[in-house]
């Protein structure tokens, strides 16, 4: 296989517009050879994978939620039913004139769903049975739903290049009706073994069976480990990220498109930062694979092929000391914990980690005195009672409360700038938002701003303003001048 060739992966709603993934992604205005020399990966079409699992925003069932949950109810054939009109209809508006092709691609839905049922209705008849525990199949039976979204997404491109006339090859890593035992190095090798890049376009699943399991460990974000992994196994010369949105200063939608900038260029550990406060650019996972294989990773808008993109480098320091993006989550608890007898006593903070990992309740961050520790976290509701409760009950003398709070944060790869915290805090204190906390590490490249729910959007336009469109302004009358 040849070494200098560059691993693409396209996101669901990249994938769905069809035209504009044939148009700025897939082909273009490369012709002959030049379509060649990649590897594409392709996640399921936007929405498909809600259908199957849940809907990853607001919680509502899919297939597996209800199956799941359900005791001896039908719920989730009707929702495999619905799931396979909908991707049939997908099938439809790609397909409107090629009726051969339609068929085809009718016919994979069909025998994907199809086997789908079939396990799924067996299991639960096992299961019927006390000797077997249908809540130690549920991951698999996770892992086997998520496959279908992306297998049908990447059938139809490669139906679709063809017809066009590219050597599309589909090349299947989800395992179906195939050996499951096998690593993901394994799988991904086993997948483009064979394959001449410089004569044939592998247009590749985003989930890839393997015996560890890929949602287990990655969650939604599998399609990028994947991804990830077959950039670092064939030593991909750039890995290229195409969604629906610029990486940009702050989001468009909140600050205006007008005034946010395209990043341009920053480093993993800025990509950590965002992934940390849940504004992925690409999953931590995968960002730390491509970062110590030293492979750049290019972050492009499918929607505005004129622009470079963003790219992404293990060694990048901006030229000097700047904001590059301001950005903010909510759904943030501040889980204090305040025992005056803490001073100069060790384990207090490894138990409560240990209950946090207990619940798996994920850590944005934390800071100390000595007698409080406050952890920003994320999570249920239920699981965070679960938390409090088994503290208490380690630490009857202990004050353990709650804060429903929001954070916003600059961030940058060097945020050396002399009056940062000052200019910050004039800014915010200008916008009437109070700060309720502040977290600086010292490595400066992020810092954090604990704020009211209610002031988040405010906060974040208080300080896009203050660091990048007044320092921009400034370099353009400097520039002018």
């Amino acid at each position: 296989m040849s070494r200098d060739h560059v691993i693409e992966k396209i996101g669901g709603t990249s994938i769905s517009d069809t035209r504009a993934a044939l148009d700025n992604v897939l082909i273009g205005r490369r012709r002959g050879s030049e379509i060649y020399g990649r590897i594409v990966v392709v996640s399921a079409y936007a929405g498909v994978t809600d259908h199957l699992l849940e809907h990853k925003r607001d919680g509502r069932p899919g297939v597996y939620t209800l199956f799941a949950n359900g005791e001896a109810g039908d719920d989730w054939r009707q929702r495999l039913d619905d799931t396979a009109d909908t991707l049939k209809k997908i099938n439809a508006r790609i397909f409107p004139d090629q009726p051969e092709l339609r068929s085809k691609a009718d016919g994979f839905v069909a025998e994907r769903i199809a086997g789908a049922r079939d396990c799924l209705r067996d299991l639960r008849s096992l299961c019927s049975y006390g000797h077997f525990d249908l809540a130690a199949q549920l991951s698999t039976v996770r892992e086997m739903l998520a496959s279908i979204g992306e297998a049908h997404s990447a059938f139809n491109t490669t139906l679709m290049l063809n017809l066009l006339g590219v050597r599309a090859r589909f090349v299947d890593l989800t395992g179906w009706r195939a050996d499951p035992d096998l690593t993901l190095d394994g799988r991904i090798e086993g997948g483009l073994n064979g394959i001449e890049l410089a004569e044939e376009l592998p247009i590749v699943t985003g989930y890839a069976h393997c015996r560890d399991g890929m949602v287990r460990r990655f969650g939604r974000g599998y399609t990028e480990v994947t991804f990830s992994r077959i950039a670092i196994l064939t030593a991909a010369r750039e890995a290229i990220i195409h969604k629906e949105f610029h990486l940009s200063s702050a989001d468009p939608r909140l600050i205006g498109p007008e005034r946010v900038r395209t990043i341009g260029r920053t480093n993993y550990d800025v990509a950590d930062q965002l992934a940390n406060l849940g504004m992925e650019a690409i999953h931590p996972h995968a960002a730390k694979g491509l970062r110590q294989a030293q492979i750049p990773l290019r972050v492009r808008n499918t929607f505005d092929p004129q622009d470079a993109g963003t790219v992404i480098r293990r060694d990048y320091v901006s030229d000097a000391p700047r904001v590059e993006m301001v950005t903010g989550t909510r759904g943030v608890v501040a889980l204090e914990f305040f025992e005056p007898d803490m001073v100069g006593v060790k384990g207090y903070d490894a138990a409560i980690l240990t209950a946090l990992q207990r619940y798996q309740l994920r850590i944005i961050t934390k800071v100390s005195n000595a007698n409080t520790i406050v952890h920003y976290l994320q999570a249920s509701r239920d699981a965070l009672q679960r938390v409090i409760s088994a503290l208490r009950e380690e630490f009857p003398s202990a004050d353990v409360t709650t804060t429903d709070v929001a954070i916003a944060a600059t961030i940058g790869s060097d945020l050396r700038m002399p009056g940062l915290l000052a200019r910050a805090s004039r800014a915010l204190h200008k916008s009437g938002i109070d700060v309720l906390g502040v977290h600086e590490p010292l490595r400066k490249v992020d810092v954090m701003f604990i704020v009211a729910p209610a002031s988040l959007d405010s906060a974040v336009r208080a300080l896009h303003r203050e660091f990048v469109e007044r320092d921009l302004d400034l370099a353009k009358r400097r520039a002018a001048a």
